[in-house]
């Protein structure tokens, strides 16, 4: 079965003034929608074909460029838009807030490692909170890598992830990415973290 494109669960305009709608319809319909084709081409034909996006990354070091590449935009952007929604959700509650406690010290320590993993990124990538077996960890990534990969320096499982490519702010923040990045509070929606955090 092929990887479609998914379906907002809001309109380009809701996460205004943070994220402009141009810049949403762009991100969603020309960049995501690009990664998504480009996947379904790069594995059609091969053994990779009908397996899940999460066994194609976690193998992806004996895989493509293109494979690697539209693989991880597409399981990226499918996160960052789960992530996000109009007006976020209160800071992180119950046992999320234990386990970043527990690693960070507080909330703010934890966010500071956020941004400053989003905004020291050199060129595009990611900046990630990571569930990992003995806990959390904050990590970046260039381009299209996330922890799933093989290939990642810090592996686990990506809970929380903010895109710092240019395509995903250039249009209103122009060179200011941490300002982007700070804005991103205002839309992390918390429910749906410790949702992936509890599995």
């Amino acid at each position: 079965m092929a990887f479609e494109l998914v379906k907002l669960g809001y309109d380009y305009t809701a996460l205004e003034p943070h994220i402009d709608a141009r810049t949403m319809e762009i991100h969603h319909t020309k960049h995501h929608a690009g990664y998504t084709n480009n996947l379904n081409a790069a594995v059609t034909g091969t053994d990779l074909e009908g397996k899940t996006i999460e066994e194609i990354l976690a193998g992806v070091s004996g895989s493509t460029a293109a494979v690697r590449n539209n693989g991880g935009g597409f399981f990226n952007h499918n996160l960052y838009w789960d992530v996000i929604a109009p007006g976020g959700s209160p800071n992180p509650g119950g046992v999320l807030l234990d386990a970043i406690s527990d690693t960070f010290g507080s909330v703010q320590n934890f966010k500071e490692a956020f941004v400053k993993a989003a905004v020291t990124r050199f060129g595009s990538g990611w900046a990630w909170l990571v569930l990992q077996e003995n806990g959390l960890a904050v990590s970046s990534t260039p381009n299209q890598d996330n922890p799933l990969m093989d290939v990642a320096e810090i592996q686990g499982t990506p809970i929380l992830g903010i895109d710092v490519w240019e395509h995903a702010y250039y249009l209103n923040y122009q060179n200011r990415r941490p300002d982007y990045v700070n804005a991103f509070w205002n839309l992390v929606n918390w429910d749906e973290v410790a949702g992936r955090f509890k599995g």
